[in-house]
This record gives C-alpha cells, sequence and structure tokens, in this order.
C-alpha cells in the first residue's frame, strides 16, 4: 500500500525579538516627556550645598538711604541701611535727627540746629515742598548754605523727587545757594557743587 506523498514542511519563523522591543522603549520615552501626577504634595529635596550667600550690600529686611551730613564746612553724602525708606518727611526727620554715632566718629556733623526750624514736607508734583521757620533773617552765612544744601542734598538724591522748594507760612521762600544768590527753587543737588565734599 502506497502513502501519499507528504507536502513540503513550511517552516516558521519566530517572531523577532526587536519587534516587540522597540514599541516598548518608544513607550518609555514617551512617558518620560510628561510630570508624573502625584496623589499628593510631595517635599521638594533643597539642592545640594550651602544656600547663596546674598549680595554684600543687601540686608534683609532693609533698604539704603541718603543722607547729606557736614565734615569741615562741606557738605558729605553717606548711606544708611533704615527699615523702610517711607516718604520724604520721614526721609527728612532722620536727616533732623543728626549723624548716628559711627557718623560722629567719623568726624560727621550736621549745620541744621540754630540755621533752620524744619517743621515739615510732603510731595506734590514730584517735588519736596519743605516748610520751615528761619531763624532770623536770612543772611547767606555759611552754616545757613550748607544747612538748606543738607535739606537739598538729602530728599534730592530719592528717585521719587525732582527739585526741592521751601516754604514759610505756605508761601514760597528764597533760600540761599552755595554761591550765595537766593532762589526759590526748585532747587537740587546741583545748586550746591561748591559746598560738595567726597564721601
Amino acid at each position: 500500500m502506497t502513502r501519499p506523498p507528504r507536502s513540503p514542511a513550511v517552516t516558521r519563523r519566530s517572531p523577532s525579538p526587536w519587534r516587540w522591543l522597540l514599541p516598548a522603549v518608544a513607550a518609555l520615552l514617551l512617558a518620560g516627556c510628561g510630570v508624573p501626577a502625584d496623589d499628593r504634595p510631595r517635599a521638594v529635596e533643597p539642592p545640594f550645598g550651602p544656600p547663596a550667600a546674598p549680595a554684600a550690600s543687601s540686608v534683609p529686611g532693609r533698604v539704603e538711604q541718603a543722607f547729606c551730613l557736614v565734615r569741615a564746612g562741606r557738605l558729605v553724602r553717606v548711606v544708611r541701611q533704615v527699615d523702610a525708606a517711607g516718604g520724604v518727611d520721614g526721609h527728612l526727620r532722620r536727616l533732623l535727627a543728626g549723624p548716628d554715632d559711627a557718623e560722629r566718629v567719623a568726624g560727621l556733623g550736621t549745620a541744621l540746629p540754630g540755621a533752620v526750624h524744619v517743621l515739615g514736607a510732603r510731595l506734590v508734583d514730584g517735588r519736596a515742598q519743605v516748610e520751615v521757620e528761619p531763624l532770623g533773617e536770612e543772611s547767606g552765612r555759611s552754616d545757613e548754605v550748607l544747612a538748606y544744601g543738607q535739606i537739598v542734598c538729602t530728599l534730592d538724591s530719592r528717585p521719587d523727587v525732582a527739585g526741592v522748594s521751601f516754604l514759610r507760612r505756605g508761601r514760597p521762600l528764597e533760600v540761599p545757594r552755595a554761591d550765595g544768590s537766593l532762589s526759590s527753587g526748585p532747587l537740587t543737588a546741583a545748586d550746591y557743587p561748591a559746598a560738595t565734599g567726597p564721601d
């Protein structure tokens, strides 16, 4: 008895491992592009190493403010660290308080006592208006020039002030400039160049 001939064997090739590996890698790469969502907040680790030091000129919670004081008959600008800049009146009150201990040790003083009596200051349209009651007649003497110069140079250092004028009983008052001439202002630090010394 004759057997029917066998049909040739069909060879099946096993699937290549790359066929499954490539889609898996692509899925992982795509998943890595997003930020995973968490069910609850998680702590963020601080960067390694000590925190960066603040800039040498900055003191946390304090601001720099300029003041014009007097040394050897000349105006000298100094910078203090204060709790808050405040308005022009507060700035002027700090000037009226005179030099601090360190400034006195450095030979700095003030010409304000005995030369001019300041009642207050306000900012009007970018100009500082200072109400004063001069002590006696305006004479243009050096301490009076320095006193007004201290006020003008101090307030003119502020970014919100574009000039300083003086009032007596609400009316414009002419005050001495560095060259001895009188002006009702508005005055700036440039009006006292001959009286301004180095820091």
